[in-house]
């Protein structure tokens, strides 16, 4: 039986691969979440916002990003969205995804982060966050498993535990999601059970 247990140490094949590389002390960090927040303009998505003559913005959402989240969300992680920004956008992606816990206008991310942590008698130790710019470093700096994407200024990367290969809005929530759940010995079993429970909206 090659799926991690209590009784075997022996990761499943897929979880083994995802986690090639990286250090111990990442691997234990990313085992430890139990709730993942991320920002959103540049990390969920790619950071663009289009408008119309109206004046609305636009944005593009990853379907691989939506089903890594709906991933950990059946394996009991809470995830939020702590954005800057305000829209009804976010709100409908939110509500596409089953994520109800979604801040927008936020300024001080850390504190939000806290508060939710506390909320839901978490440890920082047991939060990730991942984000692309200044106002996401305090965060960061605190959270359990800090992440980032390659395209963020350097000062940001340098405030990460890891830094996934995609950019946001391409794939990069996906990568840390995965990261998340093959640490927990979860990835596997997913694929194993043929991605059964996979939501219709991604």
């Amino acid at each position: 039986m090659t799926t991690t247990s209590p009784l075997s140490p022996t990761p499943h094949p897929i979880d083994a691969l995802v986690l090639s590389g990286l250090p111990e002390a990442t691997r234990e960090r990313a085992a430890a979440v139990r709730l993942l927040a991320l920002d959103v303009d540049g990390v969920l998505t790619d950071g663009s916002l289009i408008y119309g003559e109206q004046g609305e913005a636009l944005k593009r959402f990853n379907v691989l990003d939506g089903y890594g989240l709906q991933m950990l969300r059946d394996n009991g992680i809470l995830v939020a969205l702590i954005t800057g920004r305000k829209g009804l956008i976010l709100e409908r992606r939110a509500a596409d995804l089953g994520i109800s816990i979604v801040l927008q206008g936020v300024r001080d991310k850390y504190s939000a982060l806290q508060e939710l942590a506390r909320e839901h008698s978490l440890l920082l130790s047991q939060t990730a966050f991942m984000g692309d710019d200044l106002i996401d470093v305090p965060a960061m700096q605190r959270a359990g498993l800090a992440a980032s994407v390659p395209n963020a200024p350097a000062y940001v990367r340098q405030a990460a535990h890891w830094v996934a290969s995609l950019s946001g809005g391409h794939g990069a929530v996906r990568e840390y999601c995965d990261l998340i759940l093959a640490a927990q010995g979860k990835l596997g079993q997913r694929v194993q059970s043929g991605g059964a429970g996979a939501p219709v909206v991604q």
